[in-house]
């Protein structure tokens, strides 16, 4: 699979019409996240019409956004994606499933997943700070490995939406 990533990210408001130009969006965050009802079906429409949303907890944002999501849909709940998850094998394997990036409150990292009709559409990575780990190195100091791991994760999670869209 060949894919033209753009070297900037991009900013997309969750109300947005632009949210559908986006086959996968990333999120992330120290804290509260609010969503309009609008916003929520915005997000939700995005979803089931075939998007993706990957939400990585930078520490602090967990208890919002399973309120939030709840908003997005209310029938769903969270559940912790086995192991052996296509997800943690996309293109890399990840046998334990997520790497530990950043040590907050010594919790293992837990990657749990938004299930629409046999399809996860939303992926929560949590105490695993996997964005810190994409940064340039000498933003957060991390060893060259950890953040090769973070960046095979990154690219397992762009490959499993990009290719069961």
């Amino acid at each position: 699979m060949k894919t033209n990533l753009a070297a900037e990210e991009d900013i997309v408001e969750p109300g947005s019409p632009e949210l559908f130009n986006y086959p996968f969006v990333h999120m992330t965050g120290h804290g509260n996240v609010v969503f309009t009802e609008s916003e929520a079906q915005n997000i939700r429409k995005y979803l089931i019409a075939g998007g993706f949303l990957h939400i990585d907890d930078n520490y602090g944002l967990e208890k919002f956004v399973r309120r939030e999501m709840k908003k997005v849909f209310p029938e769903l709940n969270f559940v912790e994606l086995p192991f052996n998850h296509p997800l943690y094998k996309a293109k890399f394997p990840f046998p334990a499933g997520l790497p530990k990036v950043h040590e907050h409150d010594g919790k293992s990292p837990q990657g749990w997943g938004l299930i629409w009709q046999g399809k996860l559409v939303c992926f929560f990575s949590y105490e695993c700070d996997l964005g810190n780990g994409w940064e340039d190195q000498s933003v957060y100091n991390d060893p060259e490995t950890v953040r090769q791991q973070a960046l095979r994760m990154g690219a397992n999670l762009v490959y499993y939406a990009m290719t069961t869209l």
